[in-house]
């Protein structure tokens, strides 16, 4: 009998696993009902029924085709290096009770070398692009690298030449000895559309020719690290190693490099960016040519254009990018821009926020002339630049008067010689006090007030008369320390 209710509770559990959504229950009075040993009574062993002629294929893509043709491209590199330590304990974490101690002592006295080279290692992944032994990959899987070694998927391994790398994109192109090698095949990202599917290979912790598969998330992103990429957002699973392995399309096209992750815990966390592929490809093209690679410069700090910010200057929609800032001398000043000013396109192309306007101006050679479409004094106007080189930038209030900037809430006084050099400006007003409106948009004691809605001003009667004739929302252009920002202040 004891068998018998085994079997009813395996049967009751096979049905419950089989039948997914259904859950049932069974009480029996008494014993069970016999349980035949015949396996067609267990559902574990039921064939499942024929699927219905209608039924359609349920799931994401098959990749396996892209994978056999081009998994042979996707390299696995391994870079060996040098850091600089020095030995002994780090006396901040030592706990001040033991650092008195004579077995403290005795090991400090091994520990306590002068400074001397340790050995690294990395991983990373890469991509070939031409059967000679070109391979791309990013500038952080190389970077500081004393050596490097692409092995292939046949296990074939190269000692590898850096021909060159390019920080502000994070594309490096290495070189191996090799020819008749597998290449990829460039696609076009431009035809890249939230919620495709998208692929990649590489080596996650080592993990030789990985595949995971996911969606584009966004496209064009920019990230807080100074770059000029528009990067693409996937949650494609992308951990450690995998830096520097192609994204694929379902077409088996290469259409970026996968490069960062956002993560709290230092692994996958479903945020992860790519390089547009156009964009290593022009970066790469430059690097095989002329060794380098450079990049367009306008010289001006830019910032969003928030709907207050576009009521103020009398735009009707938030877009462009806001001009905070103008380097003296720079080929933004030769041109004539002005902080205040918002660049609505370059040579046609639209602006559509402040984070397009460095990957447009970066991704362009120096030298280059440019056309500005650049929304000032509350009309829209043309402005030419020649583009220059990117290469690789606290006022002491003293006695005097003071007057108060009227419905702002701000206590302004003009500056003086000293604090005008020591700010580099010729004009502006100390801001001294702040309350009401000012205080809440974010407006601090020692900022300087340079203008109002774009207009300069150097002594109070301008900032009352300029208050006079404005809206609801003005905007303040000020600087604090070096930094120029424009802050929006609602007057009500």
């Amino acid at each position: 009998m004891k068998n018998t209710k085994l079997l009813a509770a395996i049967a009751a559990s096979a049905a419950v696993a089989l039948g997914g959504l259904a859950v049932w229950q069974t009480s029996y009075a008494g014993n069970p009902p016999p349980v035949k040993l015949n396996h067609q009574s267990l559902p574990l062993f039921n064939n499942p029924p024929a699927a219905s002629p209608q039924a359609a294929p349920v799931g994401g893509p098959n990749f396996s085709s892209i994978v056999k043709r081009f998994g042979p491209t996707v390299v696995h590199i391994n870079v060996r290096g040098e850091t600089t330590t020095t030995g002994g304990a780090d006396m901040s974490q030592v706990p001040p009770q033991l650092r008195n101690s004579p077995f403290f002592q005795f090991f400090q006295q091994f520990q306590n070398q002068s400074p001397h080279e340790v050995p690294t290692e990395g991983l990373g992944s890469g991509f070939i692009i031409s059967s000679d032994g070109l391979v791309l990959t990013n500038a952080h899987v190389v970077k500081g690298a004393k050596s490097v070694t692409v092995t292939l998927t046949d296990q074939r391994s190269y000692k590898a030449k850096v021909l060159g790398t390019d920080a502000k994109t994070d594309i490096a192109v290495l070189k191996i000895a090799a020819t008749g090698l597998p290449t990829v095949r460039i696609g076009d990202p431009s035809k890249l559309e939230p919620g495709d599917w998208v692929l990649a290979i590489g080596s996650p912790y080592g993990f030789y020719n990985t595949v995971t598969a996911g969606i584009v998330s966004a496209k064009s992103r920019a990230l807080p690290d100074d770059s000029m990429v528009p990067f693409i957002q996937t949650d494609v699973a992308v951990n450690p190693g995998n830096s520097g392995g192609p994204l694929f399309n379902t077409q088996g096209d290469v259409v970026g490099i996968n490069s960062q992750i956002f993560t709290q815990t230092g692994a996958f966390e479903g945020l992860s960016f790519a390089i547009p592929i156009n964009v290593a490809e022009a970066v790469a093209r430059q690097i095989i040519e002329h060794g380098q690679v450079q990049h367009g410069k306008l010289g001006i700090a830019v910032q969003t254009v928030t709907q207050q910010l576009a009521n103020s200057f009398g735009l009707q929609n938030p877009r462009g990018a806001l001009v905070a800032q103008v380097t003296d001398g720079s080929p933004a000043a030769k041109a004539g821009l002005k902080a205040g000013d918002i660049i609505l396109s370059v040579d046609g192309q639209p602006v559509n926020d402040s984070t397009d306007l460095p990957m447009m101006i970066g991704m362009m050679q120096p030298g280059q002339k440019v056309k500005l479409g650049v929304w000032s004094n509350h009309r829209q106007s043309t402005l030419e630049a020649t583009l220059g080189s990117f290469s690789d930038g606290t006022l002491v209030a003293d006695a005097g008067s003071t007057a108060s900037g009227h419905g702002l809430g701000l206590q302004v006084r003009p500056l003086n010689t000293a604090e005008q050099a020591q700010a580099q400006v010729h004009n502006g007003l100390l801001v001294q006090g702040v309350s009401g409106p000012a205080e809440q948009a974010g407006v601090q004691p020692g900022d300087i007030l340079l203008a109002i809605d774009g207009k300069p001003v150097s002594d109070v009667a301008q900032v009352r008369s300029i208050l006079k004739g404005a809206g609801n929302t003005v905007a303040l252009l000020i600087q604090r320390g070096h930094a120029r920002i424009f802050v929006p202040v609602d007057l009500g």
